[in-house]
């Protein structure tokens, strides 16, 4: 199928953020009494929104204070204006790129908007940019993929979604959209990544930006 429009992850697809992202997490938790490890965050919480973080502790019973998400984010973006690189290849096939195509993330607007600034990837997208702070469930919900393909204009069977984390793919399998699942960040040079998303539904899986277009499945 040649889709008629591909929706992007940010992080993990477009730049090489989860391990960033996820230290600053345990850090930013650490802070408040919370310990926990960079393995477990990224099993618990890859792919998800900082809402997702919240309501997990919230449910354990942990006490997160109020000031906790400007925190987070001031510790992400100084990170990421120090460290954040693009995935290595993605730059390429985006060049090339003639299919409409737009980022819908689990991330706030400001971090996607700030991530795509800082690596350059910006001019390819716009505002094309939905994240899960505009529907009312995020992933592995459907509702933002949904979402980016009606403002898109695009019928969901005929949209392909590039994700790298489990609830990524389910939500987008949810949809009714074809998934590739991206494995080539930093995040999974010591995890089984192609498997968890095989499992989860993805309809193909790869390594290597570079091997975009082939047909490997």
């Amino acid at each position: 199928m040649r889709p008629d429009l591909i929706i992007f992850d940010c992080d993990g697809v477009l730049v090489d953020s989860e391990i960033l992202s996820c230290r600053c997490l345990c850090e930013a938790l650490a802070g408040h009494g919370i310990e926990v490890g960079l393995e477990e965050t990224l099993d618990l919480f890859l792919g998800r929104s900082l809402d997702a973080v919240l309501q997990h502790y919230q449910g354990l019973g942990r006490s997160i204070p109020r000031q906790f998400p400007a925190e987070l984010r001031a510790k992400v973006r100084e990170t990421f204006r120090s460290a954040l690189c693009p995935i290595d290849g993605v730059g390429s096939v985006l060049e090339g790129l003639e299919i409409p195509h737009c980022v819908a993330s689990s991330s706030a607007l400001d971090r996607v908007s700030l991530s795509l600034s800082l690596t350059g990837l910006a001019r390819h997208f716009g505002d094309r940019l939905y994240t899960a702070q505009m529907v009312d469930r995020g992933k592995p919900a459907p509702d933002l993929f949904l979402y980016a393909a009606a403002r898109m204009q695009a019928d969901p069977a005929r949209t392909l979604v590039v994700e790298d984390s489990v609830s990524g793919v389910q939500a987008a399998k949810a949809a009714g959209m074809t998934v590739w699942g991206f494995v080539g960040g930093s995040h999974y040079r010591a995890r089984d990544g192609a498997a968890d998303l095989h499992e989860a539904g993805a309809d193909r899986v790869f390594a290597r930006m570079a091997d975009f277009w082939r047909s490997d499945r």
